[in-house]
């Protein structure tokens, strides 16, 4: 992953808040389109990975609420 393109993206983030949380069972995401963009570009900054690569969105930090975990599945 590019770390320099994660953290302008994660940058990004601090700007248009997400707020992830859970309600009946399941998560819902809330976001602005500038966040679900930056968002977007996380996403597929991980499908370009290796296995080992993840990235946190954290309380306060990226997003309003909880934190929420990416990590690539294999």
């Amino acid at each position: 992953m590019n770390y320099d393109l994660a953290m302008m993206a994660l940058e990004g983030l601090t700007r248009s808040h997400m707020n992830v949380s859970v309600q009946s069972g399941e998560v819902v995401v809330e976001a602005t389109p500038a966040a679900y963009k930056e968002f977007a570009r996380l996403c597929l900054l991980l499908g370009g990975g290796s296995e080992e690569e993840g990235f946190e969105l954290q309380p306060a930090v990226h997003v309003d609420g909880m934190g929420l975990k990416l990590k690539v599945a294999r």
